[in-house]
């Protein structure tokens, strides 16, 4: 397979309506906004994108929608993960029967399994389907990590893109990247905040939640370093990075939701278990927005 995209995927978040519908002329402004910043791929109905809380026809809905859209102007990923191994196909397959270049799934979370677990159920969904799939670890959400040595039995699948990486652990990514070598295999940084140390070990990009409110910012800093401009990403990257940290002051999405509608991209309710942010997190939130500069209006 031949690598999905370099540089910078949003983890685009759902914008709702204020009766908690779905705000499908609000996401279509967003995948404008995107395509015209030079975002390099679009993750949708993702966990910045409030998956969990989608129904099931929401959810079909808003990929379909999506791909629509999109149109092939850049790669679509869809976030098909689930717990339940046999949704996650479902959702899958119907992924690649509306045209999605790729799904991102994530190992069980909750019903927690074990190593070989976690490889089965990767495996029963890409035996399923015949999209390039990416693997999302995030062992602070599903309470599980998926070890190196299992990342690479999955990338011996032929289907099996890559990797996105949040365990936080550079020495867990270093490894990844080290046992895949001889793969046809991508490693993406799953937080902004390790892009740069990330892409400088062999990593292809970032799947990016500032990626949201700073499209173009991301998508440069992100491509200085997998170009190996590394006196220009050193500098975008410290410019960016307070504002990576300003993102998960509180639980994702509630933070860059809250900071899109102070930039004027209002997206509507979080749904629930989210609220909305509190009054001293939005605060520092808005500081390290007034640092970088040009974010808000005053």
């Amino acid at each position: 397979m031949s690598t999905l995209f370099t540089g910078s995927c949003v983890a685009m978040i759902t914008p709702f309506n204020t009766d908690g519908s779905v705000d499908y002329d609000g996401l279509k402004a967003n995948i404008d906004r995107h395509v015209d910043e030079g975002t390099d791929a679009l993750l949708i109905c993702a966990t910045t994108g409030e998956g969990a809380t989608l129904s099931d026809e929401e959810h079909r809905a808003v990929l379909k929608a999506s791909a629509e859209y999109i149109d092939g102007r850049v790669p679509f990923i869809a976030g098909t993960g689930s717990n339940d191994t046999a949704y996650s196909v479902s959702l899958t397959k119907y992924a690649e029967s509306i045209g999605a270049d790729a799904a991102l799934v994530i190992n069980p979370y909750y019903n927690k399994t074990t190593q070989e677990g976690i490889y089965q159920h990767i495996k029963t969904i890409a035996d399923n389907t015949s999209l390039p799939l990416i693997v999302y670890n995030v062992p602070s959400r599903t309470g599980s990590n998926i070890l190196p040595a299992t990342i690479a039995r999955l990338a011996k699948l032929s289907n099996i893109q890559g990797v996105k990486e949040a365990s936080g652990d550079l020495s867990q990514i270093a490894e990844i990247i080290e046992l895949t070598a001889d793969d046809d295999f991508d490693v993406y940084s799953g937080n902004d905040d390790q892009t740069l140390p990330i892409i400088a070990l062999g990593g292809k990009g970032v799947i990016s939640v500032t990626a949201n409110i700073m499209p173009k910012a991301v998508h440069e800093m992100a491509m200085a370093c997998v170009e190996d401009r590394m006196d220009d990403a050193r500098r975008l990257f410290r410019a960016i990075n307070p504002v990576n940290r300003a993102m998960f002051f509180e639980t994702n999405p509630i933070p860059v939701k809250a900071a899109m509608k102070l930039m004027g991209l209002d997206n509507g309710t979080l749904r629930l278990p989210l609220v909305p942010m509190s009054e001293g997190a939005q605060a520092r939130m808005v500081e390290a927005l007034k640092a970088y500069g040009g974010l808000l209006n005053d």
